[in-house]
């Protein structure tokens, strides 16, 4: 196994596991083992509000159906034996891996002491406006035919954490520029960014903060992750740059759209995994029809095995757009 190649996928554990979300998980995996690398997978639960109980349980459930076996992370263990050879207890989730814990609700400590180190460099303030002075700001800028963002009100009151309720990343003047494995050179003026929230006011961190935390530590060399998050990745680069820490590798892969061209929803059939396990589709069939989702190797092959599939999965070959 390469220790220079390691990928991750970090899905919300908030219902069944959408096809796109399998795509993205199979790319991932793909990847890793073209390269002899390790396949990470990560549970990304710090919005507390939309989590979904035994939504953790169905993601690995899925996973082992599917084959991809992730070589960190969590998963479910096997219940001891009593005295009598039979299992006691429930199936329970272990992690395994040296860059753990791999679920973000228990990294808090983690998060706050990077948010402390942000907010002392100067890269990040406190902010104390409330959710009906941003509605106003917003509906203002709307009216104005302006991209709703936050005023930087509280950029220069010097508000300490007991009297702010949010912490927000400082963007700096300029352009934030990155290569994309898939689409290639990105730029973005910097006054298109929003001040960013990073910590909010229950304490959890939002996902920027905390992906951006959680790939330097887990040394994440390449992020895959689906097209919609493009245009989070110039927030997340001045995160990096405003840690020190060098960037890594970005792919961001096309989005899947129904045949009216919208986004894929359940209106247009069947979208999650569980529904086509249901259906009697076997998980090499549903494998192969997804790798096909948005990548094609070169000729005209369309059935092939998982090894085949490893074999000849490139990012070259990943088109750019939906």
């Amino acid at each position: 196994m390469s220790t220079d190649i390691r990928v991750r996928f970090a899905p919300s554990p908030t219902g069944l596991v959408h096809i796109g979300s399998l795509r993205g998980a199979l790319f991932t995996w793909l990847f890793a083992r073209k390269h002899q690398g390790a396949a990470v997978l990560r549970i990304e639960d710090t919005d507390q509000s939309r989590l979904v109980a035994g939504a953790v349980e169905n993601l690995l459930d899925v996973f082992e159906w599917a084959g991809l076996d992730f070589d960190e992370g969590p998963r479910k263990s096997q219940p001891e034996a009593d005295s009598r050879g039979a299992a006691s207890g429930d199936l329970s989730i272990e992690e395994v891996g040296e860059y753990g814990p791999y679920a973000q609700s228990a990294r808090l400590e983690i998060y706050k002491k990077y948010a402390d180190q942000l907010l002392e460099s100067g890269h990040a303030y406190w902010c104390d406006c409330s959710p009906e002075r941003l509605d106003t700001v917003r509906k203002q800028m709307q009216a104005r035919k302006e991209a709703p963002m936050y005023d930087k009100k509280c950029r220069d009151r010097g508000l300490t954490e007991e009297q702010g309720k949010v912490l927000r990343l400082r963007i700096p003047e300029g352009v934030t520029h990155f290569d994309d494995m898939i689409k290639g050179r990105v730029e973005v003026d910097n006054a298109q960014i929003d001040d960013q929230v990073l910590l909010k006011s229950d304490g959890f961190p939002t996902y920027h903060l905390a992906v951006v935390v959680d790939d330097y530590l887990m040394k994440i060399s390449h992020v895959i992750r689906g097209d919609e998050w493009l245009i989070s990745t110039p927030k997340h680069v001045l995160l990096y740059q405003a840690l020190g820490w060098e960037l890594p590798v970005f792919a961001h892969l096309p989005l899947i759209l129904a045949p009216d061209k919208s986004k894929l929803s359940k209106r247009h059939g069947s979208v999650s995994v569980e529904e086509f396990q249901e259906e009697g589709y076997l998980p090499d069939a549903l494998i192969n029809f997804v790798a096909l989702l948005g990548w094609h190797p070169e000729g005209d092959l369309e059935i092939m095995s998982r090894e085949e599939l490893v074999e000849k999965f490139s990012m070259e070959r990943v088109q750019k757009s939906a």
